[in-house]
């Protein structure tokens, strides 16, 4: 199973220098798991840059390549538990508490997750 970070999904959308990175955990669509964070992170991202209509196109390219994984309380309290330990953002913890529970690799350029087990980190482009 693969998780893609808010990063992953607007360098793959973006074709920027990192996109090969993502692709294959993007485009394995049947072992790919999106947690419901990063649909929000993309699309306000989207949204600022290029408006709405291209925002709600992207997420809705992104709910199609895989399973999107909803807030549970669960996940929120393993997401705390992380955030406290590894002292990660709160969209960081709750990305990786649902790599985490399903199990699967976190592919990201996000550099607060270097290092972690289960994370598989680029430098982004330039950095």
């Amino acid at each position: 199973m693969n998780v893609v970070d808010s990063s992953g999904w607007l360098e793959y959308f973006a074709n920027a220098p990192n996109a090969q990175f993502f692709a294959p955990a993007i485009e394995a669509g049947k072992d790919l798991v999106i947690p419901s964070i990063t649909l929000f992170e993309v699309y306000k991202r989207v949204a600022q840059q290029r408006g709405p209509d291209d925002a709600m196109t992207v997420v809705g390219l992104m709910a199609q390549q895989g399973d999107i994984a909803n807030l549970t309380g669960s996940l929120a309290l393993s997401a705390a538990e992380l955030s406290v330990r590894l002292k990660l953002p709160m969209a960081d913890s709750l990305i990786l508490a649902t790599a985490e529970e399903y199990r699967a690799t976190l592919y990201t350029q996000d550099a607060d997750f270097a290092g972690i087990p289960g994370v598989k980190y680029i430098a982004r482009s330039g950095s």
